[in-house]
């Protein structure tokens, strides 16, 4: 066993080795401080390796000493003084001293001064070891506890069955306090009453109708004080008739600044009570809990409003498909299914488009929503049905597309199309006899100017007529697809000629025709004779519109793969409102004269060219400051067969 070492802090010699001398024949280990400062005062490594000091009344005033004693509370102290008077007493109070040594020095005195000062060190370590195993034990329980918060937390979280997140919590919180019985009231917003929502081992034979009133009832206060309530008597005391408790507590169930229930603990048999850490414990609880269940009800009503809203989806005549920004199928009802050509629903959400898609022209309307473009197409689906097919870009969530089956509009287009067909055909014959006989009436004798008069009204209504028979038949003929015809051709020759064609007109109305082409236009397909309609139909209307000595531009230019043709005039503009509908059949503008001749089917004649090439083409127009057409046709490298998409 290794001796006790005894550090000797005396400046007095002599008395120094006298002391040392003793300490040793009792075995101990007697030693002065190694180090010396500047000053000749004794200086103490680090670090201090004793069991014990003594000091003489010399060495008091060694500051080395009392920082000493300051880093080593527990070391203990002996004061060697030659007088035990008042001052040196006070002087061995001030150092901490546990015994003082006076002479003459008595050996057994001076082994048995040590020795008790030895027993107090021991004491005083046995005293800390115990005290540092007490805390670390309490840190180790709260470290337990909140690992075990930290789990109860994390399964009410992650769990969104309300039912099973509530009795989970009631399980919780007896399990944490070691009560017999747990209680969650939630609150009714309706009646202002607590309702007992959840419990475990409540004993009661009303715990399924069990209500408390807020303004006179233990769980009310906690309602009205958002402050935990604590209840603890040897006698037992009565929440409610038949149910009688020796201690409780009751924690508010706190949600967004505002208490939506209570969870509470008691004891009906234990009389002992709840400590401070049982109300930290079920409080923490309670905050977690309401979390859990707000979770949870929200859980609940999402997934109540997605089953409201599958249940619409199912029903509605559309098919509708949604998909997030990441391009995976979000929503999808059968209709959509059906024309995709996916088997069931749970095939389709969650997995991205491109996997489903089998029509190429789906798979490009999609891509282009999630690019942020509309597009709008009809597919023909699996059955022979023919469905207008619309995809929108929706900001934040990604793209949705709707399926409308216009089979049937199809199919009455179709019999239109036969039925004005037959009958532009039919109307031929006799318009081209009438026309004949009129010719031949000047050769049966002079005319009278009315006679002359009457003869022009009819030769300019059966012309008209004849050109709106004209204008049926090339609509129904383009509509149809029936000059798929296409060459590789100069777009910028199909101007010119278009423009030196109409170039009488413009001059006999002294307007000016300005014509502007960019050089290196790339060649497009197409087909010559439907393109240079267009052109005559457009520029004809310029003409034809904008008064005399107006102005007319027609410009061509590229930008990237595609052919830019604009046309523009300083003529009466179209109404705003009246815009949309320019294209549409037999569509004229309010502001045109009556007199003006005109079919009102030009336009929608272009339209239908400029989307048989699989262009775009619109206008903008402002009324009092004239007209602008804007036809955009693909290039060579753009020229493929994809349907037209909307501006």
């Amino acid at each position: 066993m290794t001796a006790a070492k005894i550090l000797l802090v005396m400046l007095d010699e002599d008395a120094r080795r006298l002391v040392a001398r003793a300490l040793q024949a009792a075995g101990f280990e007697a030693e002065a401080p190694a180090e010396t400062g500047t000053d000749g005062l004794p200086r103490f490594a680090e670090p201090v390796e004793a069991d014990a000091v003594l000091v003489d009344e010399t060495a008091l005033a060694v500051p080395a000493l009392h920082d000493l004693l300051h880093r080593v509370p527990h070391l203990p102290v002996l004061l060697f003084a030659k007088q035990a008077g008042r001052e040196t007493l006070m002087r061995a109070v001030r150092v901490g001293a546990i015994d003082l040594i006076t002479p003459p020095v008595r050996y057994e005195n001076l082994v048995q001064a040590v020795q008790r000062a030895l027993t107090r060190r021991d004491a005083v370590r046995a005293w800390a070891r115990a005290e540092t195993r007490r805390h670390t034990q309490e840190l180790r329980d709260h470290i337990d506890e909140l690992k075990t918060l930290l789990e109860v937390g994390r399964i009410l979280t992650s769990e969104l069955d309300p039912d099973k997140v509530l009795t989970a919590i009631v399980n919780a919180a007896v399990d944490f306090t070691g009560a017999e019985e747990s209680t969650l009231f939630l609150l009714d917003d309706q009646t202002g009453e607590l309702y007992l929502r959840a419990s475990r081992d409540l004993r009661s034979e009303a715990a399924n109708t069990l209500r408390l009133k807020v303004n006179d009832s233990l769980a009310g206060q906690v309602v009205r004080s958002a402050k935990p309530v604590v209840l603890d008597s040897e006698a037992p005391e009565k929440i409610k008739t038949a149910y009688l408790v020796h201690a409780l507590i009751y924690v508010p169930l706190r949600l967004h600044g505002r208490v939506i229930g209570v969870l509470g603990v008691d004891n009906r048999e234990k009389r002992g009570g709840f400590t401070e850490r049982h109300i930290a414990r079920l409080s923490a609880l309670a905050d977690y809990a309401a979390i859990a269940l707000d979770n949870a009800q929200l859980f609940t009503a999402a997934i109540h409003e997605r089953r409201k809203l599958e249940t619409v989806l199912r029903h509605i005549k559309e098919g509708v498909l949604v998909l997030d920004e990441s391009g995976e199928v979000v929503l999808i009802n059968d209709l959509a299914r059906l024309v995709m050509e996916i088997p069931t629903e749970e095939q389709a959400l969650g997995r991205h488009f491109v996997e489903l898609c089998r029509s190429a022209e789906v798979e490009k309307g999609i891509q282009a929503a999630l690019d942020g473009k509309e597009y709008r197409t009809e597919i023909t689906a699996p059955d022979g049905r023919v469905f207008s097919l619309q995809v929108l870009p929706i900001p934040h969530v990604g793209a949705a597309g709707t399926f409308y089956d216009i089979t049937h509009f199809k199919e009455l287009d179709r019999i239109k199309s036969e039925f004005v067909s037959a009958v532009s055909h039919d109307l031929r014959s006799p318009l081209t006899a009438i026309l004949g006989y009129v010719e031949l009436l000047e050769r049966a004798g002079p005319l009278t100017p009315m006679q002359q008069h009457f003869v022009e009204r009819v030769r300019s209504s059966v012309q008209n007529i004849t050109a709106l028979i004209n204008d049926l038949l090339d609509l129904g003929r383009i509509e149809a697809g029936f000059e798929v015809e296409k060459e590789v051709l100069s777009i910028a020759t199909v101007v010119r000629y278009a423009v030196d064609g109409l170039l009488p007109q413009a001059e006999a109305k002294h307007q000016n025709l300005v014509t502007r082409i960019a050089d290196n236009l790339p060649p497009i397909r197409g087909n010559a004779v439907r393109l240079r309609q267009m052109l005559d139909n457009i520029i004809g209307n310029a003409i034809k519109y904008t008064p005399e000595g107006g102005l007319i531009e027609v410009e061509a230019e590229n930008r990237g793969d595609q052919i830019i043709l604009r046309v523009r005039d300083n003529g009466p503009g179209i109404p705003a409102n009246e815009q949309p509908y320019i294209f549409n059949k037999f569509f004229r503008g309010s502001n045109v004269a009556s007199e003006q001749p005109g079919t009102g089917l030009g336009l929608a004649i272009v339209k239908s060219i400029v989307e048989n090439h699989h262009g775009r083409v619109w206008v903008k127009s402002e009324v009092g400051k004239g007209t602008e057409f804007t036809v955009v046709l693909p290039g060579m490298e753009n020229s493929g067969e994809p349907s037209p998409s909307s501006v």
